[in-house]
């Protein structure tokens, strides 16, 4: 399988989730962490801010946290994040701090990305630097979280 296609493949699953969150009234941002060896999605995750009231309940941050959890550890090397928007400063440090090897995103966020929109946190001098590849699938990422902005203005 090529590198597109895996990418694509795992966004696919990210876009899924979101749809989830979206169903339930939350922005649709999804995410999958991925083990690179062997290709298994090791964690899952979708926003449940506004269900859970908590700020700290992003895709990315449940989605490593199951992670951690199924491998056993809080290291995530050799693993992969994909998430279908740009992750925030929060994230942004989660993924570094869980040491996951290369993030991949949907959309990007030109209010709160941190990757590359705002800010390009990764390129900080911290002891850790993800991979990034961005703007997989970013059409049908943007399409899902304007879509549902869309209908949250009509009152759908």
């Amino acid at each position: 399988m090529s590198e597109l296609s895996r990418d694509e493949a795992y966004m696919q699953r990210a876009l899924e989730l979101a749809q989830m969150a979206a169903e339930k009234g939350e922005v649709p941002v999804g995410a999958v962490v991925v083990r690179k060896r062997d290709g298994k999605i090791v964690g899952e995750g979708y926003n449940l801010r506004e269900g859970d009231k908590n700020p700290l309940a992003h895709a990315e941050i449940i989605a490593i946290n199951e992670a951690s959890k199924n491998l056993g550890g809080w290291r995530l090397i050799d693993c992969e994040l994909y998430v279908t928007l740009e992750p925030c400063p929060m994230c942004c440090g989660a993924i570094i701090n869980s040491r996951v090897e290369r993030v991949v995103f949907g959309a990007y966020d030109k209010k709160a990305g941190s990757c590359c929109s705002v800010t390009e946190m990764f390129e900080l001098p911290y002891n850790h630097k993800p991979e990034l590849v961005g703007g997989v699938m970013q059409e049908e990422c943007s399409k899902a979280l304007s879509d549902f902005f869309k209908a949250l203005r009509s009152g759908k």
